[in-house]
């Protein structure tokens, strides 16, 4: 079936390194948007998008758009819409909204009305006057921003960063799209030296091992549309081919994570475990300020304490002092922090060489990037 009009949503700041990920799979008509990346393809292009962007948050197909400033056009063109090929007489089909700047400003109502809509339309389709609402979910979303309305499905679930391999994290885990991103984001190629010295549950190593090999990050997980009766199986199983013929399983890699915190180091081994690396990545209990890498050329890539509490600053800042005094040194290394210290490069040392505004969360951060001497 198709083709569709594909969205694949991004966090602020990521949109350009998903349009990138998007074109590298072979689509290149790409729209860039602030929080998404819009594309065409078939089920093909949503099978394959769910199964190697790594940066992005979700994979939506848009149903349709329209402008309503009335609950009677929102009823009368959500009804227009082809629902009878995305739902099924026994699928269940929470809607849920947004509005921005529209004269529809009532979330809720419009949630409601564009439900009924669907409603009326599947009653006519299927000559019933009610449904059970038991079988696979298929979640509607309606947008509007100023008067324009885009009411689009889910095809992913669960949003694209649970990858399925960290069951336990960490109290402020770092999502393993805005990971895979800060590795793209560097000089790293797999074979040279990977560092994190924060390594925390170990998002950092293990998302660097899977870029480092080519595993696509939905190797270990499932998607919405796997549920779906109209989506054929036998995309999802070519995909699924595709990804085992593309992964390089033996590329070597020399990637370590080190935290002081040694629950934290047992939690990243277990994760790495559960993404199916086993030895492929080193995770050692020890200091920041005890790194000492035996090789060149190498890559540190690391999200250190922000210091978001007053009492915490203090303690954090000398971190930062030390972690300069560290790594500054070791002058073929190339060195990449996020952090939301407006006075980061000051108290590291030096002034970096590239920075990039991202989000962590909701968080406001600067990627500060410290390059290296080239081989």
């Amino acid at each position: 079936m198709g083709p569709y009009t594909i969205i694949a949503t991004a966090a602020m700041g990521l949109e350009a390194i998903v349009a990138k990920e998007v074109k590298d799979l072979g689509y290149t008509d790409t729209t860039v948007e602030n929080g998404r990346v819009i594309f065409k393809g078939d089920a093909s292009a949503v099978s394959r998008a769910n199964m190697w962007l790594r940066t992005a948050d979700r994979i939506k197909i848009l149903v349709g758009t329209f402008n309503a400033t009335s609950f009677e056009e929102l009823f009368e063109e959500t009804k227009q819409l082809p629902w009878d090929q995305f739902i099924q007489r026994t699928d269940t089909f929470p809607v849920t909204g947004k509005s921005i700047k529209s004269k529809l400003y009532s979330v809720p109502d419009c949630q409601k009305i564009v439900k009924k809509a669907i409603v009326e339309k599947m009653k006519e389709r299927h000559r019933v006057d009610w449904f059970d609402e038991t079988g696979p979910e298929v979640k509607i979303e309606v947008a509007i921003l100023k008067d324009q309305v885009s009411i689009t499905i889910d095809t992913s679930g669960q949003a694209l960063h649970k990858r399925g391999y960290r069951y336990l994290h960490n109290v402020a885990p770092l999502k393993e799209t805005l990971a895979a991103a800060m590795i793209q984001l560097t000089n790293w190629h797999p074979d040279r030296p990977f560092a994190d010295v924060f390594a925390g549950s170990g998002t950092l190593p293990i998302e660097a091992a899977l870029i480092g090999q080519n595993i696509a990050p939905g190797t270990h997980r499932s998607f919405a549309f796997e549920n779906w009766k109209w989506f054929d199986p036998a995309i999802q199983e070519r995909t699924l081919e595709e990804a085992e013929d593309l992964a390089r399983y033996d590329q070597p890699l020399d990637i370590i994570g080190t935290d002081l915190d040694p629950k934290m180091t047992e939690l990243a081994k277990h994760n790495a475990l559960e993404a199916g690396l086993g030895d492929l990545v080193t995770f050692k209990q020890m200091r920041a300020t005890d790194f000492k890498p035996q090789k060149d050329f190498g890559v540190v890539v690391s999200n250190p304490p922000y210091g978001e509490r007053m009492n915490e600053m203090k303690q954090v800042e000398q971190i930062y002092r030390d972690l300069g005094n560290t790594l500054r040194p070791y002058e073929t290394w190339s060195v990449y922090m996020i952090s939301s210290h407006p006075k980061f490069e000051l108290l590291y040392g030096a002034k970096a060489t590239k920075k990039r505004k991202l989000y962590n969360g909701t968080i406001k951060t600067n990627y500060y990037q410290f390059f290296g001497k080239r081989r």
